[in-house]
């Protein structure tokens, strides 16, 4: 998965509705407390803590004036079970990794949301036996970590499966009414048309279990759009699905919406630059939308050396930035001012120099995840098992890209 104009009067209306949103408090590592509004959350970028070279929470907080982070993806074991785990590997009961990121995080005053499903893996929906056994297996993250936001991100194959949807539905149903306040939010595919059509089946199971979260968001990339254009038109067609499936009125319905873009180069090769992200950013005030946010800022950065788009990477947009740039749309839709930028030299380049191969890829090894490859003058890093799967072959395949070598 996942722009540069400010507007005084879009800005004065994010703090408007910033100021209206509950508020709730965060205690950090030094026990004082910090309050986050329902905004911050809204707003909070995708970023994975274990995987695609994670950054530094706190370098981003401090050039980018972020508070609130997407934390992904909460999974089923990869070998069977229904218990929660980050990424597929790792127990979320005995994790102390992604609990190191959180408690910097809140020391620095920020919070985090925890995502669920996501494209890869095996979902807990999929795994577990019905909606109160997939709602006890989330419920084990939320008192881990003491969260205040969730998103549940629903897309292929799992959004296919009439059953998991029933038992992600209900789970989020029951989260929201056993933890009175949790802003919950539900990410699906977008298309030109706002959704398709397992997306609107989703929408329509939501409403048969009379589950309404904090809003519906739809990922308007990876199906043929072309720049901000094609996304605002999707998010006025989504509009008018919310409004026809659920009764509400246009004002309701968008009150109700949410915009999870994808920013730089797509992984169907489409670019999203930040002049895109200023105009989506615009119509998503300007509309009094409910949520933006992205995929993802493990790829917030240049990349090294820069490609001018030629790939799609887990840890850069492929487009010329400075790092944390794409942040700082999110920081604008929370109300908040991001510190001013000062430009990469000319010619330059604000990432690190490319690193040493690692041993060249054999297509008769076995590896598995973590093993480190090099291949095509790039460092690639397994995701899972594999064996004479060519690294870059496939979009979605088993290999991770660490960038030129």
């Amino acid at each position: 998965m996942r722009r540069l104009r400010a507007c005084l009067g879009a800005a004065t209306a994010i703090t408007t509705v910033a100021l209206a949103t509950t508020a709730f408090v965060a205690s950090n590592a030094s026990g004082a407390s910090t309050e986050l509004s329902n905004r911050w959350y809204a707003a909070a970028p995708y970023l994975m803590p274990l995987d695609n070279d994670p950054p530094d929470a706190g370098a981003i907080m401090d050039a980018s004036g972020l508070k609130a982070f997407q934390l992904a993806f909460i999974l089923a074991p990869s070998g069977g079970g229904c218990s929660p785990t980050w990424d597929g590997t790792a127990p979320v009961s005995s994790d102390t990794a992604v609990k190191s990121v959180i408690d910097a995080i809140r020391a620095k005053g920020g919070d985090v949301s925890v995502s669920i499903g996501g494209y890869n893996g095996t979902k807990l929906g999929q795994a577990c036996s019905d909606a109160a056994s997939t709602a006890a297996a989330y419920q084990q993250v939320i008192t881990k970590y003491g969260l205040r936001a969730i998103d549940f991100d629903l897309e292929e194959p799992e959004y296919e499966n009439t059953a998991a949807i029933k038992n992600e539905i209900g789970a989020a149903k029951i989260l929201q009414q056993n933890n009175p306040g949790l802003y919950v939010s539900v990410t699906t595919a977008g298309t030109a048309d706002g959704t398709g059509w397992f997306g609107k089946q989703m929408l329509l199971e939501a409403k048969s279990q009379g589950f309404t979260p904090n809003n519906f968001s739809i990922m308007p990339f990876d199906g043929g759009f072309n720049g901000a254009a094609s996304q605002t038109g999707a998010l006025t067609n989504f509009n008018q699905i919310l409004q026809s499936t659920f009764g509400w009125d246009q004002a309701t319905a968008y009150a109700h919406e949410g915009f999870s873009g994808m920013n730089g180069r797509s992984d169907t090769g489409e670019m999203f630059t930040q002049a895109d992200f200023q105009t989506v950013l615009d119509y998503a005030t300007n509309h009094n939308m409910d949520r933006f946010t992205f995929w993802s800022l493990n790829r917030d950065r240049q990349c090294s050396p820069p490609d001018n788009g030629g790939r799609t990477s887990g840890t850069c947009s492929s487009v010329t930035q400075n790092a944390w740039d794409f942040a700082k749309y999110s920081v604008k839709f929370a109300g908040a001012t991001p510190p001013a930028t000062t430009p990469p030299p000319t010619g330059g380049t604000t990432t690190p120099p490319a690193t040493g191969c690692k041993t060249q890829w054999s297509a008769t090894a076995t590896y598995t995840a973590g093993n480190e490859v090099g291949y095509n003058g790039h460092n690639w890093k397994a995701k899972w098992w594999t064996q004479n799967e060519k690294p870059g072959a496939a979009e979605w395949g088993p290999w991770q890209d660490e960038g030129a070598c």
